[in-house]
């Protein structure tokens, strides 16, 4: 085996349990099991430090790790009451839209940092937030281009988004061609993400699934241990587009038993019907990945609340996956005949999710090596 020189760029990291986050841990901790030499630039706030559970949790998995350093640029905080806090939020979200603030301090901050990094074979920048990509570009030239090979990882399009309410501003797409030009390869999570980026990149574009160590993996086999369905979800909400108020609505009139377990940060979304469903819903908040696949695995089925767009794939139904458990996804137009089968046991309109092996982070790591450019 060659032993390749690896660097891997981004914001989310462990312990943070985001996709992003999984997505760099994961490939991190493969590549340096086998022996690569890999560096991993992170922010300071993930916990970088001597003697820190991060620096053993690299340390155990043969990577190394170096820290970007922390913003100077402070986010808007969502404080004070009434005209004070909608101040705030709309200061908040007009920053963020219009200049990408506060994660515009990474474009920065990794030209700075990359320019003094060199012979490398294989750089994996990982968004989202896309200005790490923005920082690769600007730091990579053909007199120093850092390594053989630039890989951009993009969980989500950027310019060609179609979850968030308002679309970005034109100018952005200057930035979203700029680094597309000079990555070797944009790699996307899945085929139908492709129709999110510039059709002159599509080339470029390689599909390189999520992926988890699959070793060890030990999950209860599925027993029915109450008379009445428990479902459950984990992910966020969005209105409008993951937005459970409709089934909600349709679950606060059925009259039979069930239990909806729901892991999630977006309480508010759930609360105004939580009265009405009187004890049949339970929301949670967030747990190790590790803990929530096993409290899954107990599910009868599982909901997926779908994007309504092409381009984006809940990360979650990879999880999903390898529960095993049938899975309900709830579309727009909301439909109640096939949430009413599932609540009565006909599992027969269950998505049809891809092969677990297809998440083998073994797999996936060689799909990142093969796309090295050296011997």
């Amino acid at each position: 085996m060659t032993t390749r020189k690896v660097i891997i760029i981004c914001k989310e990291f462990y312990p943070s349990l985001t996709p992003r986050a999984f997505r760099a841990a994961e490939l991190a901790t493969e590549l340096g099991k086998r022996g690569h030499r890999v560096k991993v630039f992170i922010p300071s706030w993930n916990g970088l430090g001597e003697g820190t559970d991060l620096e053993t949790f690299a340390r155990q998995r043969g990577f190394a790790l170096s820290g970007l350093g922390r913003s100077r640029w402070p986010e808007v905080q969502l404080r004070g009451r009434g005209l004070a806090l909608l101040a705030r939020r709309v200061a908040r979200r007009l920053l963020s839209l219009l200049f990408e603030y506060p994660d515009i301090w990474l474009m920065f901050r990794i030209r700075k940092l990359l320019r003094v990094e060199q012979d490398h074979d294989l750089l994996v920048s990982i968004a989202v937030p896309h200005p790490v990509h923005w920082g690769v570009a600007w730091a990579r030239t053909r007199r120093t281009p850092i390594a053989s090979t630039w890989v951009a990882d993009c969980g989500d399009p950027y310019m060609g988004c179609r979850t968030d309410s308002f679309r970005k501003p034109f100018y952005f797409k200057y930035l979203e061609k700029w680094f597309g030009r000079k990555a070797d390869f944009i790699t996307i999570p899945f085929e139908g993400a492709r129709e999110g980026y510039y059709p002159e990149f599509h080339h470029k574009i390689r599909v390189i699934p999520q992926g988890f160590s699959l070793e060890g993996l030990d999950l209860p086999v599925f027993r029915k241990t109450v008379d009445y369905p428990v479902f459950g979800y984990a992910g966020g909400f969005i209105p409008g587009y993951r937005d459970p108020g409709p089934l909600l609505e349709f679950l606060s009139g059925w009259e039979h038993p069930f239990l909806f377990v729901a892991y999630s940060m977006n309480r508010g979304m759930l609360e105004p019907y939580m009265e009405r469903l009187n004890g049949r819903v339970e929301v949670r908040d967030y747990i190790p990945r590790e803990a929530l696949l096993k409290e899954l695995s107990h599910m009868d089925f599982l909901l997926n609340f779908d994007n309504n767009t092409g381009v984006q794939l809940p990360s979650k139904l990879i999880d999903y996956s390898l529960t095993g458990r049938p899975v309900l996804n709830i579309t727009a137009p909301f439909r109640e005949e096939p949430v009413r089968e599932f609540l009565q046991g006909d599992y027969s309109g269950r998505m049809k999710l891809p092969p677990r092996e297809q998440y083998d982070i073994r797999n996936v790591a060689n799909q990142f090596l093969d796309l090295c450019r050296v011997p």
